[in-house]
């Protein structure tokens, strides 16, 4: 029996959540070898598309399956992407998206994610934040509700799984830049600096900055702060950017506290040999929202200690054995705020007084924190990894009989050739 055909549409090429997403939930799909696979590369946003690598064996069974489109209907198609553009365009259709981080997405999300039959999420969070909202289409005039839009397909949480290949204590190399560093105690902060005011960022960066600088600006022994970060690209002119967003965000207090910016492309395996770096001692994370969030799951398998906003989808992973921060959900501000992250929505903010002390705490008193820390490293090697991540894929798509979904195949009909027996 031939398998089922399934076109695999993705921001597969791209350096972004989204590639990396797409690129683990591909690799799952190759391994369970229940399909006959194709892929249409798309783009995302400005994100350059070079991230895959010819001498690389999966990534250049990728190169080899790309296709340009296609005109048949596919048995499955799956289509990774913001809900917004979700389309049908298979026998069975089936969605993958990081979700939102705040408590709602927009409308046109539900409209989008009821074209599929199937939604996946990451996250218990993600998962919330589509399911969980109604939107009523009211008429301008007399206020009656026309139309009343909500969630009404399937939808299932698949985490994004770690790469056991790469993410291991053992596999190491040298990061020069960071063996400069004077200090040998290092926070480390990695994600991106979005738009948004002080504080109303969706990393928080600044704000974590300048909490780090009040806890820590008067002592005089002072452990460092390590920021991996970026806008969008990894050019000087972005590099100059971040740099003045960092010295708007510490002020006066600029110079009395070791903030280092570590600005550029790591591959995996130098932001894993960046977890394990001796001088990096725990992670922090001001985070208003995570869809999944993860280099916080990364990080948790090097069993330091994690200090983290303690809301939305990495709470996941993270419940049992992270130092989870207090704090309010408040509406995204006007800086923020754009056609995804709508203003009426709701995300995380810490609260400064009550995580300054934990801040320091971890520093003073470093080994108390390790205990969990190391626990939380043991069970999230066994139950994250890419090859769970497969297994609990291939759960869902039995339990739903994904599997089943070939139709009739067309066949050319090869008729016997006749040989003449005589003339009469």
């Amino acid at each position: 029996m031939n398998k089922p055909t399934l076109i695999y549409q993705a921001p597969i090429a791209t350096r972004s959540g989204y590639g990396d997403h797409a690129r683990d939930v591909l690799y799952s799909l190759r391994a369970l070898d229940k399909f006959d696979i194709k892929i249409i590369s798309t783009r995302w946003g400005n994100t350059p598309m070079d991230a895959l690598r010819y001498e690389n064996e999966f990534h250049r069974w990728i190169f080899e399956n790309v296709i340009g489109g296609f005109s048949e209907k596919p048995d499955v198609f799956v289509q990774v992407s913001v809900p917004n553009e979700f389309q049908p365009r298979g026998v069975f259709n089936i969605g993958i998206t990081a979700g939102i981080e705040t408590t709602q997405c927009a409308a046109d999300w539900v409209i989008g994610s009821n074209n599929m039959d199937l939604v996946i999420v990451p996250s218990e969070h993600s998962k919330k934040s589509i399911a969980d909202i109604v939107y009523n289409q009211a008429d301008k005039n007399t206020g009656q509700v026309l139309a009343q839009h909500k969630f009404n397909k399937q939808i299932e949480v698949v985490f994004e799984g770690y790469d056991e290949k790469v993410f291991r204590n053992d596999n190491i190399v040298s990061i020069p830049d960071l063996d400069s560093i004077e200090e040998d105690f290092a926070y480390l902060f990695v994600g991106h600096w979005l738009k948004g005011d002080i504080g109303e960022d969706r990393k928080n960066v600044g704000m974590m900055i300048k909490t780090f600088a009040m806890a820590f600006k008067n002592e005089v022994k002072k452990p460092a702060l390590v920021l991996k970060t970026s806008s969008a690209t990894f050019s000087i002119r972005d590099r100059e950017h971040i740099f003045r967003k960092i010295k708007e965000s510490l002020g006066n207090d600029f110079g009395k506290v070791p903030v280092y910016l570590l600005h550029g492309d790591l591959s995996d395996i130098e932001m894993n040999s960046l977890y394990h770096h001796p001088k990096i001692k725990a992670m922090l994370n001001f985070t208003k929202g995570e869809g999944f969030g993860r280099p916080l799951l990364e990080f948790s398998l090097t069993g330091k200690p994690i200090i983290v906003s303690g809301w939305s989808g990495h709470v996941d992973f993270l419940k049992d054995g992270a130092i989870l921060l207090e704090g309010e959900l408040k509406n995204v501000h006007d800086s923020a705020a754009d056609q995804f992250l709508l203003k009426e929505a709701r995300w995380f903010n810490v609260n400064i007084s009550k995580s300054l002390p934990i801040i320091k705490d971890v520093f003073v008193n470093y080994e108390k924190y390790l205990t969990n820390s190391k626990k939380l490293a043991d069970t999230n090697k066994e139950k994250y990894s890419i090859s769970k991540m497969t297994d609990v894929l291939n759960s869902i798509f039995t339990k739903l009989g994904v599997y089943n979904k070939s139709q009739p195949k067309f066949q050319q009909l090869q008729l016997p050739k006749l040989k003449m027996l005589n003339n009469d």
